[in-house]
């Protein structure tokens, strides 16, 4: 008898998983997919031969789903889509798309797409050699869109990525960091085209990339805009810059991107019925943490927890020889480049709960129970 009853359990919580994954409770997100750089690749770069990996200690150190040991983030532990999955009620993490075992049920729960050093112009990151950036990522969304058709049949797999999914895409900051920024591979493209040109290059390829995404049943998307790259550990340490001191150029190039940015995703909610694109004002969240880090139990924001080089760790990315901080939660900055699990924590709960400062013209829980 005590069989049988445990039998009837484990099949009873099984099921409920499976019905979870489908959709079938409304408090719940069915999936998210996850785009974009390596603010949220989850281990994709793990796969590919790349100079841009973060399958190396001590990054993922308090990533307690692995064990602290290193998973293909880029952070000291979850990324900001981690913890927004985990919030809006999600079993699992979005699963990478080149993981061998991203198949059948797995993905059910949503795929991570991103790629570090990816963005959304294809040039964008050849200094890595290799990396994927969004039109590809969009290609393999394709690939997955006609396996959810066969996990759950034609109309239930529609209904499923049109009501009860969340798109999230976080890119662009490689589209100028390792771009247009960078001279060694982009003087012909800062000779031939001026900041103005450059953006819009990038956002008519990123109208192009979310339009087919919506071809594909996409509807509720999230976007994040590009935030205070000149105000990174990197940025600060190979300019010389003081404490307190950004680089003017980056923030003013991602200023005029963003202003942009929120008008296409206004014009696109506009043309693509049924679509709601939702605005992540990144840039003004990094920079409060930023200017007000005390204020959030952080102890500096412009020193890298992890790496080596310069006043602020900035030059060197995080690895075993990387000089780390004693207190990983008192840092905004976890490497050269990233946030902290801590700072991701602050962020993320802005962009689930947060007002139209930061994200319009819904919070991610709205937007969920859309």
């Amino acid at each position: 008898m005590a069989l049988k009853t445990l039998v009837f359990v484990v099949f009873i919580i099984t099921n409920l998983r499976f019905y979870v994954a489908n959709g079938d409770d409304n408090n719940t997100l069915g999936a998210s997919f996850i785009f974009g750089d390596s603010l949220v690749d989850a281990g994709n770069n793990n796969y590919l031969q790349t100079l841009s990996k973060a399958d190396i200690r001590p990054n993922g150190i308090d990533f307690t789903a692995s064990g602290g040991t290193p998973t293909g983030r880029y952070t000291n532990g979850r990324t900001i889509g981690d913890i927004v999955g985990e919030e809006l009620g999600i079993p699992n993490y979005a699963i990478p798309f080149l993981a061998p075992n991203a198949t059948g049920k797995a993905i059910l729960y949503g795929v991570n797409y991103a790629s570090g050093g990816g963005g959304i112009l294809n040039a964008t990151g050849r200094i890595f050699v290799n990396r994927i950036g969004m039109d590809i990522q969009v290609d393999n969304f394709n690939t997955t869109r006609k396996q959810f058709d066969k996990l759950l049949g034609a109309s239930k797999a529609r209904d499923y990525m049109m009501k009860k999914s969340i798109f999230s895409i976080t890119v662009g900051a490689n589209d100028f960091l390792n771009n247009y920024l960078l001279p060694v591979l982009s003087v012909g493209a800062r000779i031939t085209e001026t900041p103005d040109a450059f953006i819009d290059d990038m956002l008519s390829h990123l109208k192009d990339q979310l339009t087919r995404l919506y071809r594909l049943d996409a509807r509720k998307f999230v976007l994040g805009n590009v935030g205070p790259i000149g105000c990174i550990p990197y940025q600060k340490t190979i300019n010389q810059l003081k404490e307190n001191e950004c680089v003017d150029l980056a923030n003013n190039m991602a200023l005029q991107y963003n202003a942009k940015l929120k008008d296409l995703l206004a014009q696109l909610t506009d043309t693509l019925p049924g679509s709601t694109f939702v605005h992540a004002n990144v840039y003004d969240l990094v920079m409060e943490l930023i200017t007000n880090y005390d204020k959030y139990g952080f102890t500096t924001a412009t020193r890298a927890c992890c790496g080596n080089g310069g006043q602020f760790a900035g030059i060197i990315p995080c690895g075993p020889t990387s000089s780390m901080c004693a207190d990983r939660t008192k840092h905004v900055f976890w490497d050269p480049y990233h946030p902290s699990e801590a700072a991701n924590l602050m962020l993320a709960k802005q962009l689930l709960d947060g007002d139209e400062k930061y994200i319009s013209p819904v919070n991610l829980r709205q937007l969920r129970n859309l």
